[in-house]
């Protein structure tokens, strides 16, 4: 990229807006609205006002996939007066309709029961998982070395994709903290012109089980206990360790848990990857299989447990408002997506591993990761509910060139996201809410059901037909069908059986455990110490115990010490695999962008100095906070200094 590159150049004016002391409040991200507030409540009636400069909200595209050409004003509220839902305007709505000052309230104010039916309707189901999230719109830019392997139009050199990403946590309510130590979702909504293209991944690149069939049991055992709905957003309680001792496929992903993997130090810097391995088919129609890493330019870090908990208690919100904060700053988060790639062949392994094995990774050393393409982050949304809360992603939403396997956890995904969808946005036609909304032409004759926003035309959604004149007609390859991979399907019986290669729960989790850097296994060590020690039954320890034997024998005596019991033997001889030095999170020198750097200062300071520091680290595309004993300024006159952040509120701005 260079510096003639437009999403550079946003993020240069940003700064300049901060440095010269415009923008977002005395250059602290977080200002709550574009304009700031008079003391005295407003009485002279204006239009509303606009979004804040590092917002913007979806496309104005059609429910039927065309641009419309309008404003995205359009899509927001209108008029300096306060209306009904139908557009009449209101001159009271703090006092019922009543029959006199101390009367009951009639039953004829249409104002009071429209307001309160529709504030009793205003929450949706949250997600079954991933409901406390984090979104952001961006564009992805493709290097075009990816022709040789997909004709996925998106990934051709030169173009350029919206996208909008949410990212968020797995077992938490909405109302939980962000610092808890979890799985982290990354989910990629592309709007290609071939139709939407959703990656839909975590920053784990396994999972705790193989088949679909499992996921509602790993689910009911992370979530909080049904008898008292505790604990919130956490996995250190006997229901989930009873499951993964017992079901040690999950061994894997419940070590990268344990890591320092389990609790990220920010969205910006966290891995993301598609977990499963995916088919790509190019023009010739040759298929290769790949599996999808995002890789963050900052690096991947992590907080450890003690920031954590201070975090936690201190904001909760930690990491959306760094999330949004970085954008409005212009510090833009950015990934590069890459692929492995492996031979399409009809075992589906390479080096032994089964590719349709979610629980099991391709070491980067055997298979390195070919970057393709850059997601930049560059808008926040202006609407939390109408876009984070309602995008809906799925793993069948598929564009030419881009097909799926026969990996078994990613077969029931293929079901089960449409299903939870017509739950929680109320039928069919969730594709047709404005986050959602394809950027290409939609002719689908699908009709009709709850919330149907498009005004369909014509007499023959069927085919054939000729009363429409024979359209929507079918497309071929030469133009732009999705057409399955015909990959043979193995003849055989019907069984309820996993391949024997889905067996070895414990070598690769080895190999995790083997990578790791001393601190990063005292980690380890740690968190299963915590997490075993909330449990209250003594046999689910002992069982623990028993798989962690599996793993490495030094890990098991460390966490057996911790929980006062004798640490058992291997059931059988560990494996001897190759560390993996791509697994380990340190060793590497990642730049600075976008850091929070803590100005501490008081009445006797150096207002120069702390000016300049100010300017420097601005300069360097990082954030400065003024932090003192108090709020307000420091110093008199024009060289006084804005505190930004008191001690008390600067505990989670640790660079």
């Amino acid at each position: 990229m260079t510096d003639q590159n437009p999403i550079k150049a946003a993020a240069k004016k940003i700064a300049d807006t901060l440095r010269d002391g415009g923008g977002p409040q005395d250059g602290v991200p977080g200002k709550p609205a574009p304009a700031s507030p008079t003391v005295e409540e407003p009485t002279a009636p204006t239009e509303p006002l606009p979004p804040k400069a590092d917002q913007q909200g979806p496309e104005t595209v059609s429910p039927t996939g065309q641009p419309t050409g309008a404003e995205q004003a359009r899509m927001a509220q209108s008029g300096a007066y306060l209306t009904t839902a139908q557009g009449a305007r209101l001159y009271d709505t703090d006092h019922s309709l009543k029959a006199g000052p101390r009367g009951p309230v009639l039953l004829q104010d249409h104002h009071l029961r429209e307001k309160i039916t529709h504030f009793d309707h205003e929450r949706i189901p949250e997600r079954v998982v991933h409901a406390r999230g984090a979104a952001a719109h961006g564009v992805f830019q493709a290097y075009g070395n990816a022709a040789e392997v997909t004709k996925a139009a998106f990934l051709a050199e030169g173009a350029e994709t919206p996208v909008f990403v949410r990212f968020s946590t797995v077992l938490g309510s909405r109302g939980s903290a962000d610092t808890v130590r979890d799985t982290r979702g990354f989910a990629t909504k592309f709007y290609t012109e071939e139709g939407v293209f959703d990656l839909v991944g975590n920053n784990i690149p396994v999972f705790f089980i193989q088949d679909a069939i499992k996921f509602p049991d790993i689910v009911h055992a992370a979530k909080p206990h049904p008898d008292r709905e505790i604990p919130q957003a956490q996995s250190a309680h006997d229901t989930f360790w009873d499951f993964v001792t017992l079901h040690t496929e999950a061994t894997h992903h419940t070590l990268w848990n344990m890591s320092d993997r389990g609790i990220p130090r920010s969205y910006r810097t966290m891995e993301g990857f598609g977990v499963h391995t995916f088919r790509l088919v190019n023009a010739e129609g040759v298929s290769t299989l790949v599996k999808f890493h995002w890789k963050p330019k900052l690096g991947v870090h992590s907080l450890v447990w003690e920031e954590a908990q201070i975090a936690a208690g201190v904001d909760p919100d930690f990491h959306r408002r760094d999330l949004a904060d970085a954008i409005e700053a212009g510090a833009f988060p950015q990934w590069e997506l890459g692929i492995q790639t492996f031979p399409d062949t009809p075992e589906q392994t390479f080096e032994g591993i089964d590719l349709l094995d979610p629980t099991k990774i391709v070491p980067e050393e055997i298979a390195p990761v070919q970057p393709i393409g850059l997601l930049t982050l560059n808008a926040n949304p202006s609407n939390y509910f109408a876009e984070t809360e309602q995008v809906a992603f799925h793993v069948g939403h598929l564009v030419p060139g881009i097909d799926v396997t026969n990996d078994p956890l990613l077969q029931g995904r293929l079901f089960s996201y449409v299903d939870t969808q017509l739950t929680r946005l109320g039928g069919p036609n969730f594709g047709q809410l404005p986050i959602n909304r394809t950027h290409a032409p939609v002719n689908d004759m699908l009709r009709d059901g709850m919330h149907q926003t498009a005004v369909h035309r014509g007499v023959a959604p069927y085919r054939p037909n000729s009363l429409d004149g024979g359209c929507p007609f079918v497309a071929g390859a030469d133009t732009g069908a999705f057409i399955e991979v015909p990959a043979p399907v193995a003849a055989s019986r019907k069984v309820r059986e996993a391949p024997a290669s889905f067996d070895d729960h414990f070598s690769q989790p080895r190999q995790f455990w083997l990578s790791m850097t001393p601190p990063e296994r005292e980690h380890i060590i740690a968190a299963y110490t915590f997490e075993l020690g909330k449990c209250y039954e003594q046999s689910i320890k002992e069982r623990a115990l028993q798989v962690l034997a599996n793993i490495d024998s030094h890990l098991c005596e460390q966490v057996a010490a911790g929980l006062g019991l004798p640490a058992p033997a291997a059931t059988g001889r560990l494996a001897d695999p190759e560390p993996s030095p791509a697994l380990s999170q340190l060793g590497q020198i990642w730049p600075s962008d976008g850091r929070i750097i803590g100005i501490v200062a008081d009445a006797g300071a150096d207002l120069d100095g702390v000016a300049s520091v100010r300017e420097a680290v601005l300069g360097a595309g990082m954030v400065p906070l003024v932090i003192a004993p108090a709020g307000g300024k420091i110093g008199g006159g024009d060289g006084a200094v804005t505190v930004q952040r008191t001690a008390a509120h600067a505990k989670c701005f640790a660079p």
